[in-house]
């Protein structure tokens, strides 16, 4: 009983932090940087400008990813450096309020240290999952965890919504406060449904090791040694490779879908309701994926999703009107919660134990330095065409390359390469 408690606060972190995904990232603060924090820009540079800050952002944390998940696994202190990022993320949220009209440098230095506090946390958050959860119960936590996500982001969301579009309804002047209000809500949401994560959730006690240098040197010591010991985890490494290529496509559609719509004249109302139909339509597809996982191989049903983002990037390339917008939207919804789900509890499964937080800084160095590639790319190429469509194009690679190395990968004798290391 007292371990589903804490399997159930762990995934209820994932419904509070997804407020972030959804508003700040996906769809609210991108179209809102666009037209009110960027409004002195062009439209096409302010995408450009919004796809440079993501890159800052995950360059920061990828940076940090190794050494603090090394650092976390030798002082055992995952849950206060979760904590830390967490509360990082969630003061930013909320300052959001205080950047005026045209102040888009203020507003992209607060989003890259929300995204840093953030994606810092979920290091943290991802390392916690083989510790709470059985083998036999990983996926199935792992899925359920981003279907909590998919239903808390959505609910705050579509409260957002409602008050954007109908400000008057709730007392605001105009859209602006409005959405600067909708803005401060995700840091409230994220900080009190965080509260029974750090109440419940007990780290594991592993004998203490004497230290006799500082954690930062420590930390990266040990990252130094854990890139020589990818070399006898074939399997985790080429998982790993091809991670960071398909993240690379995945991260760049969830960070610029929205600005991206905008650019190309679809309505902000048409954006955020396409949005929270991925957000619904995301809540029983992530579910299906957890079952289907188990009645094909984990590593088909990852490979069916990345199809579908293929099919996905070239809709995306093609959109011109609403409708298109909202049938991408829908079929990022099937596939977005499950890929990431099963690559998690994947990697999960690969992992030497009592070595977690590590491989997971590793985890998130690969997610993070990819995540860097993609906005980056984007951004570039809609400088240097003048548009954003050749920009979205070029994910293919990213999809393709990615499917490919994945099918080189034996999941199973990647867990026994796990296991030998930790007997």
């Amino acid at each position: 009983m007292k371990k589903k408690k804490v399997i159930r606060s762990w995934m209820l972190y994932d419904w509070a932090n997804s407020a972030f995904a959804t508003t700040m990232m996906a769809a609210v603060l991108p179209v809102f940087y666009s037209d009110y924090y960027a409004s002195n820009l062009s439209d096409q540079t302010a995408t450009s400008y919004w796809a440079y800050t993501q890159s800052i952002a995950v360059l920061i944390v990828a940076i940090l990813a190794p050494v603090l998940g090394a650092i976390s696994d030798y002082s055992q202190a995952k849950k206060k450096f979760l904590r830390f990022f967490a509360y990082m993320g969630i003061l930013a949220s909320i300052l959001f309020a205080v950047v005026g009209e045209g102040q888009y440098l203020f507003a992209s230095i607060l989003m890259v240290i929300a995204s840093v506090g953030f994606s810092g946390g979920n290091v943290f958050y991802d390392a916690f999952l083989p510790e709470i959860a059985d083998k036999e119960q990983i996926d199935k936590v792992s899925t359920s965890g981003f279907a909590f996500g998919y239903i808390g982001g959505g609910v705050l969301l579509a409260i957002n919504i409602l008050m954007i579009q109908k400000y008057e309804w709730f007392g605001f002047p105009d859209i602006a406060a409005a959405t600067k209000t909708a803005l401060i809500s995700v840091g409230i949401w994220w900080f009190v449904f965080s509260l029974p994560l750090f109440k419940n959730l007990k780290e594991e006690k592993r004998q203490k090791r004497k230290r006799d240098e500082s954690f930062i040197v420590i930390g990266f010591r040990r990252v130094g040694h854990t890139f020589r010991s990818l070399r006898h985890f074939k399997q985790l490494f080429i998982f790993l490779i091809a991670f960071w290529l398909f993240n690379d496509g995945i991260s760049t559609i969830i960070r610029m879908a929205t600005i991206y719509g905008r650019e190309i004249g679809i309505g902000q109302s048409d954006l955020i309701i396409a949005l929270l139909m991925t957000q619904f339509v995301g809540i029983p597809c992530t579910f299906l994926f957890g079952w289907f996982s188990k009645k094909i191989h984990p590593k088909q049903a990852l490979t069916l999703a990345l199809l579908v983002y293929v099919a996905i990037v070239i809709l995306g390339y093609f959109m011109t009107s609403a409708l298109h917008f909202y049938l991408l939207a829908i079929c990022v919804g099937f596939v977005q919660g499950g890929a990431q789900a099963l690559s998690r509890s994947i990697f999960g499964r690969m992992v030497p134990r009592q070595k977690e937080a590590e491989f997971y800084g590793f985890y998130g160095i690969s997610s993070k330095f990819a995540a860097i590639v993609g906005p980056f790319v984007f951004g570039l190429v809609g400088q240097l065409t003048g548009s954003s469509r050749l920009g979205i194009l070029a994910l293919l690679v990213f999809f393709i390359v990615g499917i490919l190395l994945l099918q080189m990968v034996n999941i199973e004798k990647g867990e026994r390469e796990a296991e030998e290391a930790s007997l």
